[in-house]
């Protein structure tokens, strides 16, 4: 059972009614524009590199550094070129600029960018030599000041091979167990899966329904019951008697009395009825597909949630189904129509199951109807003043006939009449003004609760993850699937010709991103592909990306000569699917991006995709796996040749 005093940290665990739409936080770090100054170019490219995306992250730096040259540029720049790539995926033109960087990177002062500069320099140099070589780098290295030390380890992890491959893969891996649980992130994760809450807005009650007719009705009945009665009054003056006159005043008192007090209880009396049956009333359908069944079908889902101790789910669905209605029927007409989706509310609807669990365990879910209920004092008053009225009146309209029989006669009947109707009228008006004014005051305070609860939500929100750090715990995920998969086959990462990953998104996970960012999941499939000597070693496991736990894990071995081919399939709506086929007709079919890029404000066609694509590092798997499918066996006969030359070819200005 939940307790409502913990109705946010359950937030974390709440599950998605169905597959719903992806989340786009209004966060504006990932989108860009050809016409920024170089600085910021700088900045949204070291954002993307941070996100693990390197490849905008390199065309932005690179743009940037022509006009703005400091240390910090350059490293990065060093960063984003190397970055989740190897040699072979250099184009020409920046294998020239890596080979010529001594000449382009243009250091000045002694800062702890310039030192970063320097060991990325020496690793670059390192590369493929002997141990005994790279000793003084890796020192030097482990020396190096924060964050430069950090943003090395997790951007060289492809690009370096031999000796040094293995002393920077062990201080990554290090970084990656201290680091992939590290920023609470079990308690913080969920919270970027959730968008931004749609502020409150009141509930405008119904005007008074009081129409031009019965307002005439009510003054025309009023003036001819105040003549009719003050000519009554006359002919009971001229009677001379004084007992009919005392009789008189002793009904003008009865109606002073009667009326406020019947009023009172007989809008008691209306407003508990329809408030019975708006907790009470039979249920009504909405439309499949329309916001206000998706706003029930969350409502419903948090009711379900959030029971009191000790009440069975059955007996609470049923006990609270005109609540939910009401608040269903509440956020269709104060939100719908324009085009804010439910998860939006999705914090003020768990606010409102929460209040009525409180409610419940307070005794108080229906105090209306002790609050309606009619004071014994208000029903003596109104049956007292209502005796009087007919007692007194009667009596005074019996003896007031002899006086002038005729003209008496048609006053009672014209006061009969019009008490009739104007009292009718009258008392419509009054029910429908205290009617309103009684919403208006239960939106009020409902209100001013709603804020609270957004005030609460948005503090408890306050430390939402950043995209970067969503990437880095991925990352961390990673690197511990890496070290799962090498310690399984016995290898080491030296003895790996290359390695790659496929990050897919697992079918119907909730998803969320920053606007002109890639999609980040709760759940995910991971693939990584180990190239040895032997052939390739494939691991496939569901990551659960809110506590960082793998689960149904799956092992493949397959030579070089049976990859048949590789290919990425793209459909109209720009769903792609990665798939490898193996000569025994075997596939191996991965859909890598769902084609849901649900643009904003800004954004263009198939930039998310693309974006997302290269976060989960497709493009370098594509290259790894499709160079086995042209080449087999002899992809890796050569592959060290080709690694020589290129270092060679790298370092050749030194």
């Amino acid at each position: 059972m939940t307790d409502p005093g913990h109705r946010v940290e359950n937030a974390a665990t709440d599950s998605h009614v169905g597959v719903q739409a992806g989340t786009v936080h209004g966060d504006v770090i990932y989108m860009t524009s050809p016409q920024d100054p170089p600085e910021k170019k700088f900045r949204d490219g070291v954002s993307f590199l941070k996100g693990r995306m390197p490849g905008p992250a390199r065309r932005l730096i690179n743009e940037a550094r022509v006009d703005y040259a400091t240390n910090e540029v350059f490293f990065y720049w060093l960063l984003a070129m190397v970055s989740g790539r190897t040699r072979h995926e250099l184009t020409k033109e920046e294998a020239a600029q890596l080979r010529d960087r001594r000449t382009i990177m243009r250091l000045a002062g002694d800062d702890p960018w310039r030192d970063g500069v320097r060991i990325i320099d020496r690793l670059l140099e390192s590369a493929g030599k002997a141990e005994e070589d790279i000793r003084i780098v890796v020192k030097d290295l482990d020396a190096l000041r924060e964050p430069q030390r950090s943003l090395i380890l997790d951007h060289l992890e492809l690009y370096l091979d031999g000796p040094i491959e293995d002393h920077l893969w062990h201080l990554a891996l290090t970084k990656a167990k201290n680091e992939q649980m590290a920023h609470d992130r079990k308690d913080r994760i969920w919270k970027f899966f959730h968008p931004a809450p749609k502020k409150p807005e009141p509930w405008v009650p119904k005007p008074p329904d009081t129409p031009v007719a019965t307002r005439a009705q009510a003054l025309t009945a009023t003036v001819l019951h105040v003549m009719a009665a003050a000519y009554l009054g006359y002919l009971i003056l001229q009677s001379g008697r004084v007992l009919l006159m005392l009789a008189y005043v002793l009904v003008i008192g009865g109606a002073y009395v009667s009326a406020p007090n019947v009023a009172d209880w007989r809008f008691r009396v209306v407003r508990r009825r329809a408030k019975d049956w708006e907790y009470l009333g039979p249920k009504s359908e909405v439309n499949p597909g329309s916001f206000a069944k998706k706003a029930e079908n969350r409502i419903d889902h948090y009711f379900a949630r959030y029971l009191p101790p000790g009440v069975d789910r059955d007996n609470w669905m049923a006990h609270t189904a005109g609540i939910r209605r009401g608040l269903r029927d509440e956020i269709a007409a104060v939100y719908g129509g324009r085009g804010i989706g439910v998860e939006r509310l999705a914090w003020l609807i768990r606010h409102r199951a929460t209040q009525a669990n409180a409610r419940h365990r307070r005794g108080t879910l229906r105090s209306y109807r002790e609050e309606l209920a009619t004071p014994g004092r208000t029903k003596a008053l109104a049956i007292l003043g209502l005796l009087t009225l007919a007692g007194g009146g009667g009596w005074a309209a019996v003896n007031a006939v002899p006086v002038e029989p005729l003209p008496a006669i048609g006053t009672i009947l014209l006061l009969l009449v019009s008490g009739w109707i104007g009292s009718r009228a009258w008392l419509h008006i009054i029910l429908e003004r205290r009617r309103h004014a009684a919403d208006e005051l239960e939106s009020d305070e409902t209100y001013k609760d709603d804020l609270a609860a957004l005030d609460r939500w948005r503090a408890r929100m306050a430390d939402k993850p950043r995209d970067e750090e969503m990437a880095g715990w991925l990352d961390c995920d990673r690197k511990a699937l890496l070290d799962e998969a090498l310690r399984h086959y016995r290898l080491t990462m030296s003895h790996v010709i290359a390695h790659a990953f496929i990050e897919a998104p697992a079918r119907s996970s909730a998803h969320a991103r920053l606007q002109g960012g890639p999609w980040r999941y709760k759940k995910y499939q991971l693939l990584v592909f180990l190239i040895t000597q032997e052939g390739v070693r494939q691991v496939t496991v569901k990551l659960d990306f809110m506590n960082g736990t793998f689960h149904d894990r799956q092992r493949l071995n397959y030579r070089f000569e049976t990859v048949a081919a590789v290919r990425v399939s793209q459909s109209d709506n720009d769903e792609r699917v990665f798939q490898l086929s193996l000569v025994n007709g075997e596939e191996i079919s991965v859909e890598v991006s769902s084609g849901m890029e649900e643009l904003q404000q800004g954004e263009v066609p198939g930039a998310v995709s693309k974006v997302s694509l290269d976060a989960a590092g497709l493009p370098h798997t594509l290259h790894v796996l499709e160079g086995i499918a042209a080449e087999g066996k002899r992809w890796v006969e050569q592959q060290e040749l080709r690694t020589g030359n290129l270092t060679a070819a790298l370092n050749d200005a030194e």
